[in-house]
């Protein structure tokens, strides 16, 4: 049982520059709401209430401003800097004291996930007990992507990275579930010719001791990448419209609480305060009724 995650939220935001070199990416809006509450929605959606994100060093007063330590949600919410992006896997290396040599989940800052039976594949994924699993979601243009090939339905038995030729239209997205073998596994890797500690790296130590899975999102879910301009605003908009067509919200961190039983309807008024006279506000006012 996975119990503790981790959201990578550092990075420089260069294919979003000049936008990015004031605001960390993840504190840009999606739609009404910060990019940051969508992953920590899905970790939520989880039943996962403790979580480390890790930031750019110089930016966590900005992230404390918006969410201090969690309580107000019911969950823990601790914070590392990161002096510099080294690759995906130095999340477990910052995060080795955190994890204390639990199962974790790890999830990707940036990337949105969307979809009615997404619920029921996170839970197929925090009952991991050895082993990696992660998440794919089939892609028109497996070319820009790490990709795996599989069998027997979730076996992962090869792994490749923005292939040239068809290989496979199963792309990797950015969660992920690792048992308490990821420090160690991390520690172990070597950078590659780009002077980063890759994924796919320590994907493949687990691929090859046959430990590693897949879940799909599946037909009719989503998964978006917000990594340039073009898909930020591409996200932002698919939000606005599922929203506006449905009256609910996506990713109301205070919702998916309540509906936790991890707060109660006085949290939810006091969030209220918090957020002040806003369309979030008013959405919360009616989920408190």
């Amino acid at each position: 049982m996975i119990k503790k995650a981790i959201i990578l939220s550092g990075g420089m935001g260069t294919r979003m520059s000049p936008i990015t070199k004031a605001v960390n990416k993840q504190l840009l809006p999606i739609y009404d709401k910060p990019l940051i509450y969508y992953p920590l929605s899905i970790l939520m959606l989880a039943k996962i209430k403790d979580v480390l994100i890790i930031v750019n060093k110089g930016q966590l007063n900005q992230y404390k401003k918006l969410l201090p330590d969690g309580k107000n949600l019911g969950i823990n919410i601790v914070y590392k800097e990161q002096s510099y992006p080294k690759g995906l896997p130095d999340a477990f290396l910052l995060g080795e004291k955190f994890i204390n040599k639990s199962n974790v989940a790890l999830i990707l800052g940036d990337n949105f996930f969307y979809g009615q039976s997404l619920s029921n594949t996170l839970k197929n994924c925090i009952n991991i007990k050895n082993g990696a699993k992660v998440i794919l979601h089939k892609v028109s243009k497996p070319e820009l992507f790490g990709v795996a090939k599989i069998k027997n339905k979730n076996k992962i038995v090869s792994i490749k990275e923005k292939p040239k030729k068809f290989f496979s239209d199963l792309a990797i997205t950015g969660l992920y579930f690792f048992d308490k073998n990821v420090v160690k596994y991390a520690k172990e890797l070597k950078p590659s010719k780009r002077g980063e500690l890759e994924i796919t790296d320590l994907l493949n130590k687990y691929r090859k001791k046959n430990k590693l899975s897949a879940e799909f999102i599946g037909r009719g879910g989503a998964w978006l990448d917000t990594g340039s301009i073009e898909d930020f605003y591409n996200t932002s908009a698919f939000v606005s419209n599922i929203e506006k067509r449905q009256g609910l919200k996506i990713a109301c961190l205070e919702e998916i609480a309540l509906n936790n039983k991890w707060i109660g309807k006085k949290d939810i008024l006091n969030s209220i305060k918090f957020y002040g006279n806003c369309e979030y506000s008013n959405y919360l006012k009616k989920i408190s009724l």
